[in-house]
């Protein structure tokens, strides 16, 4: 039974889960939009939402602590910090939006390109 289970695992086991999660929450925020499958987009999704709020909160030198132990990246902490917060500034949410793009030739997963507003 999945009683109180939240989160999807999408067939690998933690510590792979938590890596891709990372790595593709890094790739958006350093190039902005990446195409990957529709079930890692809805994943990934509520997670950069989280850090850019994180970013946006008033404590600057914690949110940067905290997003150094999470992301892969410290160009992403920068830019995230700097270029995005400013972006960001008037909006509460709402950051990414997902894109349909169709399905994949191997195996016809459905593909989206997941990309910041």
């Amino acid at each position: 039974m999945r009683h109180r289970v939240k989160s999807k695992r999408l067939n690998r086991d933690e510590a792979h889960l938590n890596s891709m999660t990372r790595n593709l929450a890094t790739s958006i925020i350093l190039y902005e939009k990446v195409k990957t499958t529709k079930s890692k987009a809805k994943l990934v999704k509520p997670i950069v939402e989280k850090l850019i709020n994180k970013a946006k909160s008033q404590d600057l030198p914690l949110a940067t602590r905290t997003l150094n132990a999470y992301l892969m990246d410290k160009n992403a902490t920068k830019k995230l910090t700097r270029e995005l917060l400013e972006r960001y500034k008037e909006r509460s949410s709402g950051f990414l939006r997902i894109i349909p793009l169709g399905f994949r030739a191997g195996d016809a997963a459905p593909m989206v390109q997941i990309e910041l507003v």
